[in-house]
């Protein structure tokens, strides 16, 4: 489980298309919803890292590019 959960968040802030897209398809929609106000805290917070805050910046870019309407009806 452990291995599981580091691979997910390795795929998700990995700044690679594929994986991020990979990684949030493993979701469900309650999970989905976590996972991306997790991402803007990351962004928007203090206590992260530049490159942490970076790769949660990629990762909200590309679901907002490539998974715009699941975004939008997350509410």
């Amino acid at each position: 489980m452990a291995d599981d959960l580091e691979l997910f968040w390795n795929n998700l802030l990995s700044r690679q298309v594929e994986l991020v897209l990979l990684a949030w398809e493993t979701l469900e929609r309650d999970e989905q919803r976590a996972v991306y106000a997790h991402l803007v805290r990351m962004v928007t917070e203090d206590g992260w890292t530049a490159p942490q805050r970076r790769s949660a910046e990629v990762a909200l870019q590309v679901l907002r590019t490539h998974r715009a309407q699941e975004i939008e009806d997350l509410g």
